[in-house]
């Protein structure tokens, strides 16, 4: 998450923040209280410049 949100250009507090509210711009899986950034999502977000998630969405299972 840290190294992510460094990419991005936001602290990593800003990028949790990002994520509790669903706006963090690449997806994100939450594990029990880890919170993980996918790879493969991150590096689309960085090379288009267009962020990756839906409005509302939060990344997280919900089953």
């Amino acid at each position: 998450m840290k190294d992510a949100s460094r990419a991005l250009g936001f602290s990593r507090a800003k990028g949790y923040d990002l994520v509790r509210r669903g706006e963090f711009p690449c997806r994100v899986l939450r594990i029990g209280r880890s919170t993980r950034v996918v790879t493969a999502s991150l590096l689309r977000v960085l090379e288009s410049g267009e962020p990756e998630y839906s409005g509302g969405h939060t990344g997280h299972c919900t089953s």
